[in-house]
């Protein structure tokens, strides 16, 4: 949408309006979407999931791109843009989706999103490091409260019958190992979009990757077939495709609209809203009892995450 700077407040406002709602729907997707991851996850594994996913992902981006731009794929996307952006889909949808999937099965989507806030917190730390990206003190502050208020959580004593304590902790690993994984992958996507590629275009580079890098490893361990064979379980095939829509395609296209529309640290803020979501999806779908201190402590989590997009 090109701007001529015309717009009235009340457009203005309108439009600011469409781009909050589509921020929230943005995290509503998510929060459907590992929904759906877990419980394909628990019935065929988290590997055969982040495999499948991939391949339907990129069906329906294939077809999207075709739709905006005519051409099924960005072959006009130079040489630097496929190295980074490919590497980018490697890191973060291989190698970061991998250990999120596996999060998603031991300790469940509502913990294992509340993981994933520590991404922004991760992608500030990088940048510091290696893009000379200045953190001031309420960021420090931010970093240090998300941290504390997801620590607080995963923390708390569990009931006896709950999930066995190696599988928890191996659980909170993979979630912090998958936010780390995000926030790798940011990094290099950024250097892929240098050159003012479309982030519709970019992604779709970055699941080409991903897709061909995975396929490529199961098919030399001779088990890219038997993952596919797993979807004649009829719930799998239909919880795959859903959330394989809501997530990569759906989720993606929303907070693109998202940051287009509205303020990218108001965007971003209300696309974090997932693990609050989680909170009685899990109870509902999961029959997870959630405790005081996990309330809190994911609402704060949150609010100190939102400091890093406001200052």
């Amino acid at each position: 949408m090109v701007s001529l700077g015309l717009e009235t407040g009340g457009e203005m406002e309108t439009t600011a309006l469409f781009g909050e709602i589509a921020a929230v729907l943005t995290a509503v997707c998510w929060s459907f979407g590992s929904l759906l991851f877990t419980s394909a996850g628990r019935r065929i594994g988290s590997v055969a999931v982040n495999q499948i996913r991939l391949w339907f992902a990129l069906a329906f981006l294939l077809i999207i791109h075709f739709i905006v731009f005519g051409i099924p794929f960005p072959v006009h996307a130079g040489n630097p843009a496929f190295f980074w952006l490919g590497l980018s889909g490697f890191v973060g949808y291989v190698l970061g989706d991998a250990m999120l999937f596996e999060s998603f099965v031991l300790i469940g989507p509502r913990l294992a999103m509340l993981l994933m806030t520590l991404v922004p917190i991760f992608s500030s730390i990088l940048g510091y490091f290696f893009l000379g990206e200045s953190l001031n003190a309420v960021e420090i502050i931010a970093v240090l409260g998300t941290v504390g208020a997801i620590g607080w959580v995963v923390a708390e004593p569990k009931p006896e019958n709950s999930t066995p304590h190696s599988h928890y902790a191996m659980g909170v690993l993979m979630g912090v190992g998958g936010a780390m994984g995000q926030a790798l992958g940011l990094l290099f996507a950024k250097n892929g979009l240098a050159g003012g590629l479309s982030p519709i275009s970019a992604n779709l580079i970055r699941v080409s990757a991903a897709a061909l890098v995975i396929g490529l490893i199961s098919a030399f361990r001779g088990k890219l077939m038997g993952y596919f064979r797993r979807l004649k379980q009829r719930p799998v095939l239909v919880q795959l495709l859903g959330a394989s829509f809501l997530g990569p395609v759906l989720g993606v296209v929303l907070s693109l609209a998202a940051i287009a529309y509205t303020r990218i640290g108001i965007a971003s803020t209300l696309m974090s809203l997932s693990p609050l979501f989680l909170i009685p999806l899990s109870c509902l779908f999961f029959k997870e009892r959630v405790s005081p201190r996990a309330i809190i402590g994911t609402a704060v989590a949150f609010v100190t995450s939102a400091l890093l997009f406001f200052y």
